[in-house]
């Protein structure tokens, strides 16, 4: 990472690899200082913060969830690589979405139209309260303790974890806020994921890359989730607790309220569930479950 963001050395950082950030190995899932949405809008400011962030465990010996951070990491990384220093949201949309064609945001632009733009319902405390059992139990009781690792992967910044509406603001959405606000179309999602898992031709992704995104990877104990979960490149692979796809050749991810979009390279689909109503259930939703079964009982 130092290599290409030499700021980033600081507080026991200066050995992590590209390759450990993207599989959440890199102890920086927790950001001490407080966020603003003001501070995210400022991606010089923001990057400074993002360096001086200490690791909360031994770079590469662990890994854990990074809820929030990582897409930021990412998009910070990306300015420094890319010959056109373009942060996440217009990089994909020039190299991903607008190949495709796939409505898709990360950074809700003008031309979008409120009448166009479904609201995210986020549920109540009672809701939640009430399907609490519908949770992993370590999970559960890391985020109910306000000084975990877990809650506060969740909690910066404080208005987000404090009402998850507050996602629905359109200054909120013109953000570019990767792990949180990406608006688009279902199919916007399954359409990239049905690319790569046909190989990826559209988006001249090479054989190697397609390789790395496929291979099997063991499920391990995660610092935040507090159970076996398995990532590699920025995507979730099948772990015990969430099987999906038809081999361990699969990746997607899972989203904020049970959405869940993935690539299955052995049966050559792309698959995609969003929903308006957030859900309580992790790490997937029973609405999602009984999409994706029927998908495959298609199949």
């Amino acid at each position: 990472m130092a290599t290409y963001w030499p700021e980033f050395a600081q507080n026991g950082k200066e050995r992590i690899t590209v390759r450990q950030l993207l599989a959440h190995e890199a102890g920086l899932a927790v950001i001490d200082h407080r966020l603003t949405f003001e501070l995210i809008a400022d991606s010089d400011a923001f990057g400074a913060i993002l360096a001086a962030q200490a690791p909360g465990w031994p770079p590469g010996t662990s890994h854990g969830y990074h809820a929030q951070s990582l897409g930021w990491y990412e998009s910070q990384l990306l300015r420094r690589v890319d010959p056109e220093h373009r942060a996440i949201g217009a990089f994909f949309a020039d190299e991903v979405a607008g190949p495709l064609e796939a409505e898709f945001f990360i950074g809700l632009p003008d031309h979008v139209t409120s009448d166009r733009r479904a609201i995210f319902g986020s549920g109540s405390k009672l809701g939640a309260a009430l399907h609490a059992h519908q949770m992993p139990k370590g999970l559960l009781l890391a985020m109910l303790n306000p000084r975990s690792a877990t809650a506060r992967a969740f909690a910066n910044p404080k208005e987000i974890a404090v009402n998850l509406s507050e996602v629905n603001r359109l200054d909120v959405l013109r953000l570019e806020f990767p792990s949180m606000n990406g608006v688009g179309e279902a199919r916007a999602i399954a359409k990239v994921y049905g690319s790569l898992a046909t190989g990826g031709a559209e988006l001249s992704i090479t054989n190697n890359t397609l390789d790395e995104l496929q291979a099997d990877v063991a499920a391990s104990r995660d610092e935040i989730f507090r159970l076996d979960s398995a990532f590699t490149m920025g995507f979730m692979k099948p772990f015990p607790i969430l099987p999906f796809g038809s081999s361990g050749r699969a990746y997607g991810h899972t989203g904020m309220g049970g959405s869940f979009g993935f690539a299955d390279p052995d049966a050559g689909v792309g698959y995609a569930y969003t929903m308006n109503q957030g859900g309580y259930s992790l790490p997937t939703d029973p609405r999602e479950l009984a999409l994706r079964q029927a998908v495959y009982d298609c199949m």
